[in-house]
């Protein structure tokens, strides 16, 4: 197994275990990170969007698999599934994870994931109905930028 394969194994049984300083430490100091609700993350906000996940995650678990990686890039699936805590919904979240690597650590981290399908889960008929527009999709970003502003400012950063 290639070491950056293993260093992916170990962030997923870290984040299985809700261990956001595990993780965070996988990352290099300048990572970037992306998904469909979190864009463009950089450096320290990475590591604080997972301390912020895994702290509020309720009835959470996590199961990875397909994890490949080489010297520079690497993918792994994972499935996570918790209580949203807005509404109390069980969301079960499918998403297909990219990265690249730099002397042993994650420099970009891309997951993707269908966000109207998260939306029709976490928000229920709202979602279903309306979590397909920009709107809806662009008021969901919002909210989890702001989400992590208030955590990071809770942290004094």
């Amino acid at each position: 197994m290639h070491a950056n394969a293993h260093l992916l194994e170990t962030f997923y049984q870290a984040f299985q275990q809700r261990d956001a300083e595990t993780m965070a430490a996988c990352y290099a100091p300048d990572a970037q990170f992306s998904d469909a609700v979190f864009i463009g993350l950089q450096g320290s906000e990475v590591g604080d969007m997972w301390r912020m996940l895994t702290a509020k995650a309720k009835n959470f678990s996590l199961v990875f698999d397909g994890i490949k990686a080489d010297e520079q890039s690497g993918e792994a699936h994972w499935v996570a599934t918790y209580t949203f805590s807005q509404t109390g919904n069980t969301v079960v979240n499918d998403i297909r994870a990219r990265f690249t690597f730099r002397d042993g650590k994650i420099v970009s981290h891309t997951d993707t994931f269908d966000l109207w399908r998260w939306s029709s889960q976490a928000l229920g008929m709202k979602g279903l109905l309306l979590g397909w527009t920009p709107l809806v999709q662009n008021a969901i970003r919002k909210q989890a930028r702001k989400g992590l502003a208030d955590y990071r400012r809770e942290l004094g950063r």
